[in-house]
């Protein structure tokens, strides 16, 4: 009795993360609209939150000196990234079509174990990544000369692109497990990963020429008037710290496999929630396209081999498609 409330609290936790995730861009892009910088957005959340995540960094400060890698790569590809590829590309392109878009990363990471690592892939990994570019065609609408702003698509692949980066260079967690060692705390790489996010995007986004009034006015969503501080406070507290903090207590209490597939449902809230809050409607053919995406993003994920013995980069081990934090936290936690 006591495995099965456990089961059912992850569930909830799981659910609640997927939710809280897949309301970033909705509630970033009216900011956008209002006149903010998509980099300001990102600048706001990732330094918003790394202020409250401040004292669980100090309770971890170890890792700052024995995984000083993973720290860089989840800082600069898994926070500043991606996100940054990704508010601009909602900038441009429907919430939905972008996020969609992001899931390519498990179908991107097939590519890199095939044709980098020059590893075989399974059989099954092939048909996922086959069905991920057949409804990502859907989504664009090929067949009508890409009706979607060409630059928001690749912002938008960029993001996935990051996405690899940061899987390729995270540590599968299995040396330090098969040399008795803890792996790393996934809220404490969370926690260092925010603070390096926001020292580069401090550089980069320069946030002293930020438009600060914006912030104290309001934005319109689907014709409601709605107060700017509290659609940053969304993105802030609801979309980046309750979501990853659920998301790794959640895992904790499932499993890696099935926090991944209550994930997937983060693209369908995100599309939804667009649709209610924002009014961007998907064609049928970009829905059927949409769930294509997903289930083949699912099975890529699923059946992506493990990586094999031996450092991969810099000593720090990876090709599996999750590192250690990627592994408490589903595959594409980092994404929005």
């Amino acid at each position: 009795m006591h495995a099965s409330q456990g089961r059912s609290a992850g569930l909830g936790l799981a659910l609640a993360s997927a939710f809280a995730f897949g309301g970033s861009g909705v509630a970033a892009k009216p900011l956008i609209e209002a006149g903010l910088d998509p980099l300001h957005v990102v600048w706001l959340r990732v330094a918003g939150a790394a202020l409250v995540m401040l004292p669980v960094a100090w309770r971890h400060r170890d890792l700052v000196r024995s995984r000083p890698v993973l720290l860089l790569g989840f800082g600069l590809l898994a926070v500043a990234g991606v996100q940054a590829c990704y508010f601009a590309a909602i900038s441009r392109i429907p919430v939905g079509v972008a996020l969609l878009v992001e899931y390519l990363a498990p179908a991107l990471v097939l590519g890199w174990v095939r044709f980098v690592q020059r590893r075989p892939v399974t059989r099954a990994a092939a048909v996922g990544v086959v069905l991920a570019v057949g409804g990502l065609a859907c989504v664009v609408e090929v067949w009508s000369g890409l009706s979607f702003d060409a630059v928001g698509l690749l912002l938008a692949l960029g993001a996935a692109c990051c996405q690899v980066g940061y899987f390729v260079l995270s540590d599968p967690g299995s040396g330090d497990k098969a040399a008795g060692a803890e792996p790393p705390h996934p809220v404490g790489v969370i926690a260092y990963g925010l603070l390096i996010g926001a020292a580069v995007l401090t550089v980069v986004a320069q946030p002293w020429g930020m438009d600060w009034s914006v912030l104290g006015g309001s934005t319109g969503m689907n014709g409601t008037e709605v107060p700017a501080w509290l659609l940053l406070g969304w993105i802030v507290l609801l979309a980046t710290v309750i979501a990853y903090v659920t998301g790794v207590i959640s895992v904790r209490l499932l499993s890696p496999a099935v926090a991944g597939v209550v994930a997937c449902l983060e693209a369908v809230i995100a599309t939804v929630l667009a649709w209610v809050l924002l009014g961007e409607h998907l064609a049928a053919p970009q829905l059927i396209g949409g769930a294509m995406v997903l289930i083949g993003a699912f099975i890529a994920q699923s059946s992506t081999p493990k990586a094999p013995s031996g450092p991969v980069a810099s000593g720090v081990g990876g090709g599996s498609g999750r590192g250690a934090v990627e592994g408490e936290l589903s595959a594409r936690r980092a994404a929005t």
